[in-house]
């Protein structure tokens, strides 16, 4: 029986991701149990290193056109891509998001198979496979490491000066937090991601009711339900089913909680139709008390959540202000701003941790399906093929048509 070639990619994203979708330690299990050979295209950037693939008999190779299939983490270069490949990565497409059009547009030209790991679902469509919560991990600590830099009251570390999430625990067990009051929205993988952090900073969880009535002399926090920040138009009665296929028919009661509300980590999965949390007219009343939003979400304004999501941050540079009244950029940590983390790869603060949790999604959940020829998993996870969208992606037609 032939082996499958599967070549893991340098990755060309600016600034570089150093995580990688399968690790040194699954590339040789896999190879010892599966009809597949991997290849590794040398980089110096990947939080696991050459010499560590090298370790566990894994060949590097800077050339990977002998491999039918390419596996990368963030979007390839147009440049990069090689014709008439398998390729799975995170495209930043399925939303229409106008910054990746070309991509998809070139894909299709170069008669590339685009497998999107976002889209990668089971029967009733739960994602089998995600970053999500370390990005929701990440999130929850960079908000407050944002809040502390803002209030001058507490300091937290960069994520990605710890070597792994086991170290940061130990760091918050040395820490004491002020009063604040954080509203977590999202109860997905970052939601839980978000919220295990919190639950490790020892900071008290609280029933919604009780976070908008009552004063607290401590951190608290709340993690609130689609049901707690969006409701029905005409009235009747939330249902969840309902409002993810009729986002169009619900508008956002989250006001009172910007009325109370330090800290927001957004966790959503947003849906382009739904309801944005607040407006920009909202954001400038005075009654609106948020002072650090955490965007894990990070859809871009005007399309988006958070009207105040300018742009998507980097691990380089977080934090920026967002000024109410001008509705654009300024500088941090003012009485005039509210400050914006919306970095789009956290999980990339802790690349080791997310990336072997990564792996083991993929051989649990995707692997045996990448060798069935009629896995319906694949179909739906493949967004173009053969020179065209794939059968799931037709409402793509006019995003790839400008």
């Amino acid at each position: 029986m032939s082996k499958l070639k599967i070549g893991i990619i340098k990755e060309g994203k600016t600034p570089p991701d150093s995580r990688v979708p399968i690790i040194p330690s699954q590339c040789k299990f896999i190879q010892e149990n599966y009809p597949v050979d991997i290849k590794v295209a040398p980089f110096l950037g990947r939080c696991y290193k050459d010499e560590e693939f090298k370790e566990n008999n894994i060949s590097l190779q800077e050339d990977l056109t002998d491999c039918e299939i390419l596996m990368g983490v963030k979007e390839v270069n147009i440049k990069d891509l090689i014709p008439n490949k398998t390729y799975f990565f995170f495209s930043h497409t399925i939303k229409k998001q106008t910054y990746n059009r070309e991509l998809l547009k070139a894909c299709i030209a170069k008669n590339i198979r685009l497998i999107d790991y976002e889209v990668l679902t089971d029967s009733k469509k739960k994602r089998l496979i995600a970053f999500g919560v370390f990005a929701g991990m990440v999130g929850a600590h960079n908000g407050l490491m944002t809040y502390g830099r803002r209030t001058e009251e507490f300091t937290l570390p960069r994520m990605n000066t710890y070597f792994d999430y086991e170290t940061a625990v130990k760091d918050y067990q040395t820490k004491t937090f002020p009063a604040m009051k954080i509203v977590l929205t999202g109860t997905g993988r970052v939601g839980s991601g978000a919220k295990k952090v919190l639950d490790d900073m020892n900071i008290r969880e609280v029933e919604p009711k009780d976070f908008l009535e009552l004063q607290y002399n401590e951190a608290v926090y709340t993690q609130l339900e689609c049901d707690e920040y969006v409701a029905r138009k005409d009235g009747s009665d939330f249902e969840k089913n309902h409002f993810y296929n009729n986002p169009l028919a619900y508008k956002s009661i989250f006001k009172p909680f910007t009325e109370v509300s330090d800290i927001m980590i957004n966790g959503i999965y947003w849906d382009n139709q739904a309801p944005a949390f607040f407006t920009k007219e909202e954001m400038k009343d005075s009654s609106f008390k948020i002072k650090v939003i955490a965007d894990v979400t990070c859809d871009i304004a005007p399309v988006s959540s958070i009207p105040s999501t300018l742009f998507a941050s980097t691990i380089a540079d977080p934090i920026f202000g967002y000024n109410p009244i001008t509705e654009k950029e300024d500088y941090p940590h003012h009485d005039r701003v509210i400050d914006m983390m919306t970095i789009d790869n956290l999980p990339n603060e802790l690349p080791r941790d997310a990336s072997k949790a990564f792996g083991e999604q993929f051989i649990k959940s995707i692997l045996e399906e990448l060798l069935n020829e009629n896995s319906a998993v694949i179909q739906r996870g493949t967004v173009c093929k053969n020179g065209d969208l794939g059968e799931h992606f037709e409402y793509l037609r006019d995003y790839i048509e400008g």
